[in-house]
């Protein structure tokens, strides 16, 4: 008997016989494919590496921008309201002042803008005596060069930069406005009086706030003092760090209870130059000298038009940049109604392979650079207007 397998068994067991065709890589190819991925490969780390370093350029020159930027606003935001002091005017700046009066606050010495307050000993019952109280009222803004002014709060002080003084009211009222601070005893706040009866025009103290409001009834609101005192030292935070920073010194209560100014703190890094021109107005609109120590003399008394001896609200000349060898005048500096600022910010870390050769106008002060390092810089100029004196010295 004869065994015969089945067509299909006997297909399958063929097939296992046959050989099957192998597909592949040739060496050739092999290599032909690593070159080109290490090509891509090559490509793609290239692209991140520059990406990388794009990116960083760009956050150098982002936080550069916007530092400058954030250095003008903080100053801008405080020196648009310097000499405001609620509603109160002294009388040499009052042109509603009657013809015939001759007015008693004219401040006869410059402020000290670092003194503390238990060494003002001034008075303040219209007398005409020299005082400090008088003065900062009517000199809301200085500028120095130098830091000898205040040796003992301005320290690490960045060569070839200003100093700027700014003084007012605060704009809220504590207990009042809200998001005010809170009244503190021992502070010192400014309450000026409406009332006809009151016997003094102000009271700029820690104590004694009795002066009433129009009505003759209710109190008279109180505002806490501000005077900060701008400047660039040369770290951040720790002392040899070598970042120029701006800061600022406030006027306010110390740990010990002590009405002074404090010692400074940390702004806004990168700011490298701080430059200060103040723009004077002392002549009137017809041209002439002011006198405020005079009466005013109006060319249409009956109409209080032009008048002759008190000026315009306008900066006269050029901007006038307070040194050391020449340094600003009492009479300059009751006539400010505008500062310009120069701020020059620096990028926070070098960028490799750029060297700094420009120069930067810095007004008056001259220019400064080339710097030759590998930072990158951009200098912010910006003209503020001071409303509250600049806006009453107006006549139709």
């Amino acid at each position: 008997m004869s065994t015969r397998l089945r067509p299909d068994l006997a297909r399958r067991r063929g097939s296992r016989r046959r050989p099957v065709p192998q597909d592949g890589f040739t060496l050739v190819e092999l290599m032909v494919s690593l070159s080109i991925s290490l090509v891509i490969l090559a490509a793609l780390v290239a692209l991140f590496v520059n990406t990388n370093r794009s990116n960083r350029e760009f956050e150098r020159a982002n936080s550069m921008i916007e530092n400058g930027r954030l250095a003008v606003q903080v100053l801008e935001n405080d020196v648009i309201h310097a000499g405001f002091w609620g509603t109160y005017v002294p009388e040499f700046d009052d042109q509603t002042l009657p013809p015939w009066v001759t007015p008693t606050d004219v401040p006869t010495v410059l402020p000290d803008p670092c003194l503390a307050y238990a060494n003002w000993n001034d008075d303040v019952d219209g007398d005409g005596d020299p005082d400090q109280r008088k003065s900062l009222i009517g000199v809301p803004v200085q500028a120095y060069e130098d830091a000898v002014v205040c040796g003992g709060v301005i320290q690490n002080k960045v060569a070839n930069t200003d100093i700027l003084v700014v003084r007012h009211a605060e704009m809220c009222v504590p207990g009042v406005s809200a998001n005010c601070e809170a009244d503190v005893a021992g502070r010192l706040y400014f309450q000026d009086g409406r009332c006809t009866t009151d016997l003094v025009p102000y009271v700029f103290d820690t104590a004694g706030f009795t002066l009433l409001q129009r009505d003759c009834a209710a109190v008279a609101d109180k505002r806490k003092f501000i005077s900060n005192i701008y400047y660039v030292r040369d770290f951040a935070v720790t002392p040899g760090d070598g970042t120029p920073t701006l800061v600022r010194s406030q006027f306010d209560l110390s740990p010990a209870g002590d009405l002074e100014h404090l010692p400074a703190v940390p702004l806004i890094e990168g700011i490298e130059r701080f430059r200060v021109e103040l723009g004077i107005d002392d002549v009137s609109e017809t041209g002439g000298a002011v006198d405020y120590t005079a009466a005013i003399e109006w060319v249409d008394p009956e109409n209080r038009t032009s008048a002759e001896n008190r000026g315009d609200g306008v900066p006269d000349g050029n901007f006038l940049r307070c040194t050391t060898l020449a340094p600003c005048t009492l009479g300059d500096l009751m006539n400010v109604t505008a500062v310009k600022l120069y701020v020059l910010a620096r990028s926070p870390q070098e960028s490799p392979g750029y060297t700094d050769t420009k120069t930067y106008a810095l007004g008056g002060a001259g220019n400064a650079g080339p710097f030759d390092d590998g930072f990158k810089r951009h200098l912010f100029v910006t003209t503020v207007r001071l409303p509250n004196f600049a806006g009453r010295r107006i006549t139709p």
